[in-house]
């Protein structure tokens, strides 16, 4: 079982991103569950959300204590140890971020992908929500999800024009993000 751990504040769309992730491995063929965890604060409060995929039924339903792969769309949060908290070996960082990463900010980090996913939202969509851009970047980063799925995926949560806008913007993540290897 592969588990991920969204981590940003409200309005960034994480939990969304953690939905439409978990319903594009479902169109590609794997079982996958997702679920939020707030505070009592919503717009502006951090947030996390959680999403676990694999080839066989998952029976578990509790949080992500030790993620394979973390999904960072505040990037304030970067340098906090919380963030990083349980990481497996060979963890995979993808990150929201103008700015390069200088140091590798885990031991167990075996590379990270960086997108300035607020500005390409912010010019795709008209807001900086960066959740579908990251998406983009995750499926280039891991690759253990096609974009096309995630296309798929994106197509249940919205339509038209705003469904074209969230399309560019998951494709430019993937272009656009870079790679850190370690």
């Amino acid at each position: 079982m592969i588990e991920v751990r969204f981590h940003g504040r409200g309005g960034q769309g994480a939990v969304t991103a953690a939905r439409i992730l978990s319903n594009a491995f479902v169109r590609q063929g794997k079982f996958s569950s997702s679920f939020p965890m707030f505070g009592f604060e919503r717009r502006g409060a951090p947030v996390t959300a959680f999403m676990r995929f694999d080839e066989n039924p998952i029976r578990e339903k509790t949080q992500i204590y030790n993620p394979d792969c973390l999904v960072v769309l505040d990037p304030s949060q970067r340098n906090s140890p919380l963030i990083y908290d349980g990481l497996k070996p060979n963890g995979i960082l993808i990150l929201n971020s103008a700015k390069p990463i200088k140091e590798k900010p885990h031991k167990h980090l075996s590379r990270a992908g960086i997108v300035d996913a607020e500005t390409i939202a912010s010019e795709e969509l008209g807001f900086p929500s960066p959740n579908t851009c990251i998406l983009g970047a995750f499926a280039a980063v891991t690759g253990w999800i096609g974009l096309d799925y995630i296309f798929s995926s994106l197509e249940q949560y919205f339509s038209g024009d705003i469904l074209e806008r969230n399309i560019r913007s998951a494709e430019r993540g993937f272009r656009e993000m870079g790679v850190i290897q370690w």
